[in-house]
């Protein structure tokens, strides 16, 4: 069954589906992917390699496209080579109650290289996160044989999923007292707005509030999702600076919502080591 046929921000067509997505839903979205040359702002020195050439690759070894995004552009020329992103597992990866996930992001106008990071998939609220920090992304440039090393990049992040998932079933055991979660939520709020320019336009409470039965829980890892859910997916009530009654957005673009949700994983691995 297919979900989130929408968009997660206004500046990003997205899609996600329970089965692989096929070149043709996937073109429908991301068109980029696709592309048959670079963007001609691009040099001589730039290699090019459609980013479908690399999803087939891909495939070959056992990994399949969820998930695909395009950022929204207002100029034409671009809308063929802009950033896009994919979210790919493999067949080994999907079990329980969440499933490992590879990120990928490319571009062909120069505004991405290659880039391959660790997600995680959690099914009981179809949200897909970032995990690690920068130093465990895999980058790729436009150069050389591309295929074979993205090919291999993938793997790399595949064998470190040994350890995102021992830290997520760290975080799974460790119980924050309501004051722990108030103050996880509060640095989460700050590192979504900049609060020194204003006061945030929601509260600790809000990011906190579970969407489900299933986020009820006060570990770490619940907690983490549920302030990571609220945060992205937005919707929330709140004022603007003149005090209006308005909602809040979801994250708008590929970069933002990569940006958040690692600077969210961070801010839980390292909430996890003050606690040991």
């Amino acid at each position: 069954m297919q979900a989130l046929a929408s968009r997660f921000g206004r500046n990003v067509n997205s899609f996600r589906s329970d089965a692989p997505l096929s070149d043709d839903k996937i073109r429908s979205v991301a068109p980029s992917i696709f592309a048959d040359s670079a963007h001609e702002s691009r040099s001589q020195r730039y290699s090019y390699i459609a980013t479908i050439d690399i999803l087939n690759g891909l495939r070959k070894e056992g990994f399949e496209p969820f998930m695909v995004a395009q950022t929204k552009v207002r100029d034409d020329a671009r809308r063929e080579h802009t950033k896009h992103l994919m979210r790919l597992r493999h067949a080994s990866q999907i079990t329980g109650a969440e499933a490992n996930e590879i990120v990928l992001l490319n571009s062909h106008d120069g505004s991405s290289v290659f880039q391959l990071i660790a997600g995680q998939f959690r099914f009981v609220c179809a949200n897909g996160m970032v995990c690690g920090d920068i130093d465990s992304d895999v980058r790729v440039q436009h150069k050389g044989n591309v295929v074979e090393r993205v090919v291999s990049g993938a793997f790399e992040v595949l064998d470190g999923f040994t350890r995102v998932v021992e830290e997520r079933e760290t975080m799974k055991a460790l119980t924050l007292s309501a004051d722990e979660q108030t103050v996880f939520a509060k640095a989460a709020i700050e590192l979504k707005y900049d609060t020194e320019l204003a006061p945030a336009p929601i509260t600790e409470n809000q990011v906190l509030a579970a969407r489900r039965m299933a986020d009820r829980g006060s570990d770490l890892w619940t907690t983490m999702n549920k302030v990571q859910e609220n945060l992205v997916r937005g919707g929330l009530d709140s004022r603007t600076a003149r005090g209006q009654r308005t909602r809040t957005r979801p994250v708008a673009g590929i970069d933002q919502g990569v940006k958040l949700n690692r600077a969210l994983w961070v801010l839980a691995t390292e909430m996890e080591k003050l606690r040991r």
